[in-house]
């Protein structure tokens, strides 16, 4: 099967752009890595991609390599709550005319990344179902769900909702990235706010499996299914089970709350589990230990 992979220099995109291809598909990755947010931990993923690549800018360049595609993973986008405000222009540049063009030039299967932010705050008596209206509160959570209803008008489309995903080659701005280096390093752990903020905090292997079942799954047309965890974790608790992992007591270090930013996500998988025959596997002390090991093995190679 020809797929093609969007955002393929990104965290979760590179991942899944590999695990296509050990699947034995044939896989075009495509990004533009120079307008990434990490630009640099970006081109170092590209350059490291062991796939048939193409440099595209979505928003810009003749997307004529996606129309042969069987399936098209579009996973490419400008991400971030807290790096959105004041970024409108590049964010709608980049999720929501960007996606626009991909679907024109997709002539089968699309599978479109979205986020749990477009929910806004879930609940405190139950998790999130994909029923549940929608309260976007960040230029970014805006354009996801402006992405959505670009992707629901076409019958050959599913729309993923990821929860607050995690693991090895994160990137350097996301929450355990900056708490595990800062961790390793002995430094105060940088948080955004008091701490109790809940997340369905989602290994990026569970992630990619639900991903790739995406690709070939009969689902309803236009549906958006969670891909999270079930068990919300407050960051505290999680810094808690980071410090444990390490045998160390982190020291907080709390700034100023993120505007936007959901008091709490909390992922109902049961569509992921009906429509694609996937539930999350990894818990959140084995995805954390299996990421600190990444963060030291990076720091030997690099010394």
């Amino acid at each position: 099967m020809r797929v093609v992979v969007t955002g393929a220099a990104g965290f979760i995109g590179s991942r899944v752009a590999e695990a296509a291809a050990e699947a034995g598909h044939d896989v075009l990755a495509v990004d533009a890595p120079d307008r990434a947010l990490a630009p640099g931990t970006a081109r170092r993923t590209w350059d490291a991609l062991p796939l048939d690549k193409r440099e595209l800018d979505l928003a810009t360049a003749d997307l004529t390599p996606l129309t042969s595609a069987d399936v098209v993973v579009h996973l490419a986008g400008r991400p971030g709550i807290r790096s959105s405000w004041g970024a409108e222009d590049d964010i709608h540049r980049d999720n929501v005319v960007a996606t626009r063009r991909v679907l024109d030039a997709a002539r089968n299967r699309i599978v479109v990344a979205s986020s749990s932010s477009v929910y806004g705050s879930a609940g405190r008596d139950r998790p999130t179902r994909e029923d549940d209206p929608l309260a976007p509160a960040s230029p970014y959570a805006v354009s996801k769900a402006a992405v959505e209803r670009l992707a629901r008008r076409r019958p050959d489309a599913v729309i993923l909702r990821y929860f607050s995903v995690y693991g090895p080659g994160q990137r350097p701005d996301m929450a355990f990235h900056r708490f595990a280096e800062a961790a390793l390093a002995g430094r105060p752990l940088p948080v955004f706010g008091d701490g109790r903020k809940a997340r369905s905090f989602t290994h990026v292997d569970d992630v990619v499996a639900a991903t790739l079942a995406a690709m070939t799954a009969e689902t309803p047309a236009g549906a958006a299914i969670n891909v999270g965890h079930p068990e919300p974790v407050t960051v505290r608790a999680a810094i808690a089970l980071l410090g444990r992992i390490l045998d160390v007591r982190p020291e907080i270090e709390s700034t100023a709350p993120v505007a936007g930013d959901a008091d709490r996500t909390w992922a109902d998988p049961s569509l992921a589990r009906e429509l694609l025959g996937w539930t999350p596997r990894i818990a959140l002390a084995d995805g954390l230990a299996d990421q600190i090991a990444w963060h030291r093995a990076n720091a030997l190679a690099a010394a």
